[in-house]
């Protein structure tokens, strides 16, 4: 592929998670709001890869670190890595990472069946370790609670069922793009 086609790609990714975020999230009364954004994420990965997908979703981060509102609530600014979203923020990378990785790396399994459990390990356990450390710390240290890593999972498991069905869309979605164009899906080509 060559190098323009690669910066398109990077920039559709980064393009696509922010006009995620214009989905109206959830709030939810600890700061962590419910949004459509990690989708974004997942697909990343699962369709530009490990390398690509990352560097797609650290584009969106320096935006967001930049000041542009692109996080769901219009949110954006340095602001947001003290907030009690930092550590999803920060994890977007890793979990794109990752779903890429675990894509190349079952190569030979179904793209659905692949991308599913590469949207799994990247877009659910990678992003939570991120994001509960992240919501764990703020919570501790920005506003003078002393909650458990437990206490802080416990919250964050409230999620799980929503993020679920953004993995079953990674996989349909990723799917989709393979049979209309493989040569789109990079974890494939």
């Amino acid at each position: 592929m060559t190098r323009e086609k690669n910066i398109a790609f990077i920039a559709l990714f980064a393009a696509l998670i922010a006009a995620l975020g214009l989905i109206p999230a959830i709030n939810m009364p600890w700061g962590v709001p419910v949004t459509a954004q990690s989708l974004g994420v997942m697909l990343a990965g699962a369709v530009l890869g490990a390398k690509r997908g990352f560097l797609s979703v650290l584009l969106f981060v320096g935006l967001v670190a930049l000041g542009l509102p692109l996080l769901a609530g219009g949110r954006g600014g340095l602001g947001v890595f003290a907030s009690p979203t930092a550590g999803f923020v920060i994890g977007f990378p890793i979990a794109a990472f990752f779903t890429g990785l675990v894509m190349e790396k079952l190569s030979d399994m179904d793209v659905r069946l692949s991308a599913g459990i590469g949207a799994f390990a990247g877009g659910v356990v990678a992003l939570y370790i991120c994001g509960i450390f992240g919501f764990w710390a703020i919570m501790n240290f920005s506003m003078g609670n002393e909650r458990s890593i437990a206490d802080a999972t416990f919250v964050m498991s409230v999620y799980i069922p929503g993020d679920l069905i953004k993995v079953i869309a990674t996989a349909l979605v990723t799917h989709a793009i393979y049979r209309a164009r493989p040569h789109y899906v990079l974890t494939r080509a």
